[in-house]
């Protein structure tokens, strides 16, 4: 049986193989698909890891700051660090906006942190962290910068200090790390223009410049000028502390909404990339059924060429179940040169892709059992015409 399918192969051998260099590079597209799935869970994770929280605490019946938007006051923090079991508290804002530099620019999420707090980068891999209070930043190699780089957020000009890796929004978009108050400014702040026509408006206001009002205006003004509002407090439990009863006692005295880490990466992977993980179901759905259909046609395709032959073999008595065999063999070899070539492109191919494409050793594995499984199911219908042939087709021909 072997020698009969391994014949057969080397008598076809082009065809063969340049039928399963086509079908791996669709392999490898499927391998990819499931790679840029298994990618944004990565990313996703990343995001928290890189943020040291514990808890993240947001504006109330929010899924902030990632999922959703969410304000808060900037002073909530010192309300954290008096609650027991609570060890470090910091705030941050998270902004996702086109960042410049030159002539071109890059979508980042630009982040707002308390040097040497939660929020901060873990780590550099060129420069160093932030030590001024302004127009600094700490930028992912993703995003092109290098040190020394200036680059425009909003309004102001700020000067790359440092680099570092794999420092991603759920999204797959580079993080750029800034100081607090220049975050704040460049995501809450109004520009100039917008600035002065709503102090004309509050002029002009006659509510507002009543006697019995003394203050108001200028309360107004002031407010237009300055911010006091960040996305989220990043909260540190003290070791051995159940981060869910910390989060019960916020969520009951303060008002507020917090987030575990197993909450917020629910939020992450169950909401916020659910619809794309539906997507790149279907497409490995879709993919699936065009290879079992190419591998289908093939190998009915090689086994109508050889009618005769196969009626020789039925004429000198060989046995359905060696036939069957052959053709099988001949269908699950397609399918193992399809693998090979699939995921070596795969490999290849991954890293020149926008996205983290994360290709994990059990989805070739489970990848190859299904390759195999179609293959197996694809040549049922070409050993269903050998079967059929009549052994007096090779005396009649």
């Amino acid at each position: 049986m072997i020698s009969l399918a391994g014949r057969d192969i080397l008598h076809s051998w082009s065809k063969f193989v340049f039928t399963g260099i086509g079908l791996g590079l669709l392999i490898g597209v499927t391998l990819s698909m499931a790679g840029i799935y298994r990618g944004m869970v990565d990313d996703a994770k990343a995001l928290l890891n890189n943020s040291g929280a514990d808890l993240w605490v947001v504006q109330q019946d929010t899924l902030g700051p990632y999922a959703e938007s969410s304000s808060i006051r900037d002073d909530v923090y010192r309300s954290m660090l008096g609650l027991s079991g609570v060890a470090r508290a910091a705030n941050v804002t998270y902004l996702t906006m086109q960042v410049r530099k030159g002539e071109s620019d890059v979508r980042a999420m630009v982040v707002g942190f308390e040097p040497g707090q939660p929020g901060q980068p873990e780590y550099l891999v060129a420069g160093r962290q932030i030590t001024r209070n302004h127009y600094e930043a700490v930028a992912d190699v993703k995003t092109g910068f290098q040190i020394g780089d200036v680059i425009r957020i909003r309004r102001h000009d700020f000067t790359v200090v440092g680099l570092t890796r794999r420092m991603v929004s759920s999204g797959g978009d580079p993080m750029v790390f800034v100081p607090l108050k220049d975050a704040q400014e460049a995501q809450f702040l109004k520009d100039n223009d917008a600035i002065l026509n709503e102090r004309a408006r509050t002029a002009a206001n006659p509510s507002l410049n009543r006697p019995g009002v003394p203050g108001l205006l200028e309360a107004i003004q002031a407010s237009q000028t300055s911010n006091r509002n960040v996305n989220a407090v990043l909260v540190q439990v003290v070791p051995g502390t159940s981060p869910e009863a910390v989060a019960n006692e916020i969520k009951r005295w303060k008002h507020l909404q917090a987030y575990t880490r197993t909450q917020m990466e629910e939020i992450l992977v169950a909401k916020l990339i659910a619809t794309s993980a539906k997507q790149i179901a279907m497409f490995l759905v879709i993919l699936a059924i065009v290879s079992a259909a190419i591998v289908a046609f093939i190998i009915y395709t090689m086994t109508l060429s050889k009618i005769r032959e196969i009626a020789v073999l039925k004429l000198i008595g060989t046995r359905n179940r060696t036939i069957a065999g052959m053709i099988l063999q001949q269908a699950l070899g397609l399918g193992l040169i399809g693998f090979l070539v699939g995921k070596t492109a795969a490999t290849f191919w991954a890293p020149i892709f926008p996205k983290y494409v994360l290709l994990e050793p059990g989805d070739a594995i489970r990848g190859f059992i299904a390759v195999m499984l179609i293959c197996a199911i694809a040549s049922t219908l070409a050993i269903r015409a050998a079967l059929r042939v009549d052994p007096a087709t090779a005396i009649g021909g």
